[in-house]
């Protein structure tokens, strides 16, 4: 692979890291701390602590990764478009995606104040976790899929 083509690869792969860490960091910034109403958060209680941070660094936060899972997104569908990267890793880049917000979706949720019982953390833990986990581990298995692919493609070049 000459220059060019490694640059594309690292510029992929950076693409694809801004989409799949931009995104939950978006949605969690974004989505805001989910407190109930109406009482301090001195007497809510929490099924785990929110980070110390207020609510419009976490907007800022969220803004900042928002733009940088777009922009990552637009590289990895340009480059898809040209040919430069191969459409099949949006199997693994898809997942790990949907996985990401959720798990962000999940953090605001766990860390809800609530009166009594934080009813969306049960949620989150039922029904997120192993959602979650199914997602990362088909994107696992794809990604070991398509590299057991690549490897054995350029065994047989190799051998011809």
């Amino acid at each position: 692979m000459g220059k060019r083509g490694t640059h594309l690869t690292h510029l992929t792969f950076a693409a694809a890291v801004l989409l799949v860490v931009g995104a939950p960091v978006a949605v969690w910034g974004l989505m805001g701390q989910q407190n109930a109403q109406g009482l301090p958060s001195s007497e809510l209680d929490y099924a785990f602590q929110p980070p110390d941070m207020s609510d419009g660094t976490a907007a800022v936060l969220g803004g900042v990764a928002l733009v940088l899972a777009v922009a990552g997104a637009a590289l990895l569908v340009l480059a898809s478009l040209r040919g430069a990267f191969d459409h099949r890793w949006w199997g693994v880049l898809a997942p790990l995606t949907v996985a990401g917000v959720l798990a962000g979706v999940g953090w605001r949720l766990l860390t809800a104040g609530v009166i009594g019982a934080n009813i969306g953390a049960g949620f989150v833990i039922m029904l997120g976790a192993p959602l979650v986990a199914g997602l990362l581990l088909w994107a696992l298995a794809r990604a070991l899929w398509l590299a057991w692919e690549r490897v054995g493609r350029r065994d047989s070049a190799s051998a011809v």
